[in-house]
């Protein structure tokens, strides 16, 4: 199976090394890139080509949210999962209204969000 390439967007380095982790401990993923802002992951996904994009929501120049409006006109095929701890029923609303594939919440197990990216990525590819 070839690997699924993730972009990994958290302005929390700490955050976004475990999110990386998690994903490249998997066996059909591979972190092509991390950014720290919307702005910067609207950069590197349009030199990056990821197959999906993880971002959270409240961040620094650019939130996700926002991001998420442009990669989603940019590259309409390419995922995007919403992994925030700051999710309610307005955050989902907004996320999806912004074009996002699902919202995670960081509470969750990690088992949810690799299972989201999972499913989704399947969607694309069928």
């Amino acid at each position: 199976m070839p690997l699924r390439s993730v972009l990994v967007v958290d302005d929390n380095k700490v955050v976004r090394k475990i999110i990386c982790a998690i994903f490249n401990r998997e066996s059909d993923f591979e972190v092509c890139g991390e950014a720290d802002n919307g702005r910067q992951a609207v950069e590197m996904a349009q030199i990056l080509h990821p197959a999906l994009i993880v971002t959270d929501v409240s961040m620094p120049l650019m939130n996700g949210l926002e991001e998420t409006r442009i990669l989603k006109k940019l590259m309409p095929s390419v995922p995007v999962i919403i992994y925030s701890a700051h999710v309610d029923k307005f955050i989902e609303q907004e996320a999806m209204a912004a074009g996002a594939s699902a919202v995670v919440s960081k509470y969750e197990a990690v088992a949810v969000l690799t299972g989201k990216a999972r499913e989704l990525l399947g969607e694309v590819a069928a």
